[in-house]
């Protein structure tokens, strides 16, 4: 169950618990398999929606591109931030209108950006010269928000060195947009991916506001801030209930950003991640020598099936086995395949029963988010994770 700061309905979200144990527990899969609860995801949307107020929710697609999700999400009102051409096409064939799909990945192909411009969609991400050139080339006339740099994040995997730009780039794109026939609306920033608590938000905030006065006096009319993601997840630290988190949230950026005509927010491991298990199994347990402190547990899934984002151990999921009651001992865990990085956590040993073998099914919790959508094609011939909505 989550553990959440803050007094959260525990009996709904026992329930939505229920609903997914159930399931798992009447079936039997020969696979890895993730199971998503469409109930979940849009309890969590309302529960988001409720603390952000008026700022826009861009469901970030990436983080799980399930058809069934996003129907739900269009559905519930959600816009949506999309990172390419496939996710722009999902979004829109599930009914979201373009105007409420921004392409927001900084990186675009020009014939992409061309293809977007066609289906209607008018707002674009930037962070260099080129890029602007490219959305100017073939979507002339699309308003555009700029991407800033975070130089300091409190975030579990921080986004920080490959996405954005300075303040000095950041106004002269500013002045680049004009020149180009763009219409320059605003900027956008990420504090990092599942930032634990809303006061973590603040450092960047403080620093982001100062480049939006600087854009201000430049003589820029600036009327979007677009605050990314963040929204956190519950993986076995204590975290903010998503309704008071959302909005001390907007309340810090309220006052950092006073009388800005839209905010935009895009919540992907936030809205997914606690809606979704993944059905495991036990392939191995063994001891490299006698002399070994731990046992190393082998899954039917690993870093290549699914679970990259174990990279640096940054994120920690929660194991559930019929054994746990059962005395327990820490464990070095790995996948499956033959390659030697594909071990998921060995700083930290996970405690797992002592009983257990090969065999026994896992339960890994709250794994909804960034799965299905780094789940190989099939490494070593394992079969890519697979996808259940229910």
């Amino acid at each position: 169950m989550t553990v959440y700061s803050s007094g959260a309905a525990a009996s709904v979200i026992a329930a939505d618990a229920n609903r997914l144990d159930a399931y798992v527990a009447a079936r039997s899969f020969d696979k890895p398999t993730l199971v998503m609860d469409l109930d979940r995801v849009a309890k969590q949307y309302d529960a988001l929606k409720a603390g952000l107020g008026r700022a826009d929710i861009h469901y970030a697609v990436k983080a799980n591109p399930a058809r069934q999700i996003i129907a739900r999400l269009v559905d519930l009102g959600s816009h949506f931030d999309a990172a390419s051409r496939a996710e722009i096409a999902l979004c829109l064939e599930e009914g979201a209108d373009p105007s409420e799909v921004s392409f927001g990945n900084t990186i675009k192909r020009a014939s992409d950006i061309a293809w977007a411009w066609e289906q209607g969609i008018t707002l674009f991400s930037a962070d260099a010269e080129e890029e602007l050139e490219k959305i100017a080339e073939n979507a002339p006339g699309a308003s555009v928000y700029i991407r800033l740099i975070v130089e300091v994040s409190q975030a579990d995997w921080p986004l920080s060195r490959k996405f954005g730009c300075d303040s000095d780039t950041a106004l002269r794109l500013l002045d680049l947009c004009k020149e180009l026939g763009l219409n320059p609306v605003g900027f956008s920033f990420h504090v990092g991916s599942q930032t634990r608590r809303a006061e973590m938000w603040a450092p960047t905030l403080d620093a982001m506001g100062v480049i939006w006065q600087a854009a201000l006096d430049a003589g820029h009319d600036l009327s979007l801030v677009n605050i990314g993601g963040g929204f956190p997840a519950f993986y076995g630290e204590e975290i903010d209930a998503p309704t008071a988190y959302a909005a001390k949230v907007i309340e810090m950026v309220e006052a950092r950003f006073p009388n800005v005509a839209r905010i935009m927010a895009e919540p992907g491991r936030g809205m997914v991640a606690e809606a979704g298990v993944i059905v495991s199994e036990v392939m191995l347990v063994s001891r490299k020598s006698d002399r070994d402190m731990h046992r190393w547990v082998y899954l039917d899934i690993g870093r290549f099936s699914g679970l990259a984002e174990t990279e640096g151990e940054a994120i920690r999921y929660q194991f559930e086995t019929a054994r746990d009651a059962d005395a327990t001992g820490p464990c070095i865990m790995a996948g499956p395949s033959c390659d030697s990085a594909d071990v998921l956590y060995e700083k930290r040993p996970v405690a797992l029963p002592l009983t257990l073998k090969s065999g026994d099914r896992v339960l890994i919790r709250n794994t909804g988010a960034y799965t299905s959508t780094y789940s190989s094609v099939c490494f070593n011939g394992f079969p890519p994770l697979d996808v259940v909505v229910i």
